[in-house]
């Protein structure tokens, strides 16, 4: 049975907001400004900021041009008697407080050797402690109020241990606030509605900017989707309390049908958003490689019987790697250019697991630049670790390196700014790594009948990336011909017969006189 709730405007009902000079905190206030609300605009940037956009005296001329009355107030929510002064300010300006925001937030997607004291300072002081104090400090003037409200903008405790493991304090801090909207929401109850709301998705803010590098806004929504789900909130009355509220969800309950509004690139796909776990697309096929990497193992570190009789040792997986991500390595070495190693200046590492794993590396510091297997000539800025297919998908395009980083497919160890500079040089890369066909080919002698008759069995692995819309298209072709000579020259007359299709392949790779299988 549907709860129904009246809607109380927000005319004239002061809210408390804590980083609200830009992002989602200033989204919220503009929605509240409409209504006529008054806002105390409690965030510590006073000044222009270099590379952030806003300070608390633009953010308030926006408001009071969208409607509503402005209290602009320099609050570093990590200093206790700053807010307290605020508080003050805001009861004595416009009489009382009816509706808290603990929208303020510190962020460092850092591992827990890799995080540094003071950044461990910063997330628990700005998260934890700033939301509690924040919080004790407008709850005497919030119990006065008639519909009171306290909105804490934090995840759902989720306790899977990917959530942790990437970023341990970054997620102990944010679990903190959602542990004071757990408590005050039973110590409160009946006098304060005291709720959490989290995103489905990712936000364009500035600090996505940061962390996502170019291009990561086409996969994000716009911070209006958290302002309305907001509003939804703090518009009901104060029973609505201790609930945990995914923006997309909730709108969806309040009837809102069209999210398309909401994204910065509609169509595009969207990034989900940190602490929420999410199905894995169906669609998107593992690139196995059905059993032939197992063989292709075994032979690279056989050894085979020379004319004499004598053994000969064949090349090991060690000295040339084959497949899909030596492929890779191969088209990142041959697209090195002095641009990129100037403008990166990074050296990376990537410890691979699975199918053609092992260590390998790109160094764009070094002149020229280098890619391939095995340690770097020089010691690595950055260590990523994931597997092997992940590798690939994320290098021709398939899966983007900060939603791998957020789903926990990929680890990343040291500089994250030099990790971002990487993302931006894949965009460029994509293009080479997943247009046209790329193989790899091992032939191995087999014995006929007797073993008199010698044919040359000859597999070839076959990949299209992004051939359709339906996700990541994995095939694979098995080809055996009498001559080595006769596959290139079969395969062209395929490729040309097929149209560039590889569903056309089979039939014209038959009236060419190959045996095929099709997988």
């Amino acid at each position: 049975m549907w709860n129904v709730y009246i809607k109380v405007k927000l005319a004239g009902c002061t809210l408390f907001i804590t980083g609200a000079s830009r992002g989602i905190g200033k989204a919220i206030a503009l929605k509240a400004a409409k209504d006529g609300a008054n806002i105390v605009i409690a965030a510590k940037t006073a000044e222009p900021h270099p590379t952030l956009p806003g300070t608390i005296y633009t953010a308030a001329e926006e408001i009071e041009a969208a409607g509503g009355k402005a209290l602009p107030c320099i609050v570093n929510v990590r200093e206790e008697q700053q807010i307290i002064n605020a508080v003050e300010k805001a009861v004595k300006t416009f009489g009382g407080i009816d509706i808290l925001v603990n929208n303020a937030s510190a962020i460092s997607l850092t591992g827990t050797l890799e995080t540094a004291t003071k950044k461990v300072n910063l997330m628990m002081d700005v998260n934890v402690r700033g939301t509690y104090l924040t919080s004790k400090a407008c709850l005497p003037h919030l119990r006065k109020s008639k519909n009171p409200h306290i909105l804490n903008l934090s995840p759902p405790m989720n306790l899977n241990p990917m959530w942790f493991k990437n970023h341990c304090a970054y997620t102990i801090s944010k679990y903190g606030m959602s542990m004071c909207v757990l408590g005050m929401a039973e110590e409160f109850r009946g006098e304060v509605a005291v709720n959490a709301l989290w995103p489905k998705t990712a936000i364009h803010t500035a600090a996505m900017d940061m962390l996502g590098g170019a291009g990561i806004e086409k996969q994000c929504r716009k911070t209006d989707i958290l302002a309305d789900a907001a509003y939804c909130i703090l518009t009901k009355p104060k029973t609505f309390t201790g609930n945990f509220v995914i923006d997309e969800v909730l709108l969806r309950e309040e009837g809102v049908k069209d999210f398309d509004v909401y994204a910065i690139a509609p169509g595009h796909p969207l990034m989900p958003d940190f602490f929420l776990d999410v199905e894995i697309d169906a669609t998107a096929m593992k690139q196995e490689r059905y059993g032939i990497a197992q063989e292709e193992k075994k032979l690279s570190g056989s050894q085979q019987e020379g004319a004499d009789g004598g053994k000969v040792q064949t090349e090991s997986a060690a000295a040339k790697p084959s497949g899909p991500v030596a492929e890779t390595f191969r088209v990142i070495q041959g697209a090195m250019t002095e641009e990129y190693v100037r403008s990166t200046q990074g050296v990376f590492q990537f410890e691979l697991s699975g199918d053609g794993g092992g260590t390998w590396y790109i160094d764009l510091k070094t002149k020229g630049g280098s890619a391939g297997f095995g340690k770097p000539p020089v010691t690595a800025d950055v260590v990523m670790s994931m597997s092997s297919t992940d590798f690939v998908k994320m290098f021709t395009g398939k899966l983007k390196p900060t939603l791998a980083f957020m789903s926990g497919k990929l680890r990343i160890k040291g500089n994250m700014a030099l990790a971002i500079k990487l993302e931006k040089m894949l965009s460029q890369l994509n293009s080479k790594l997943s247009s046209g066909m790329y193989w790899d080919m091992e032939a191995k002698a087999v014995y006929g009948i007797g073993g008199k008759d010698t044919a040359l069995e000859t597999r070839v692995l076959w990949r299209r990336p992004n051939i359709s819309s339906d996700g990541d298209n994995t095939y694979i072709l098995l080809v055996a011909v009498k001559k080595s000579s006769a596959l290139l020259s079969t395969l062209q007359k395929a490729w040309e017969q097929g149209g560039g299709h590889p569903s056309a392949l089979p039939n014209a790779l038959s009236s060419n006189g190959a045996a095929s299988t099709w997988s």
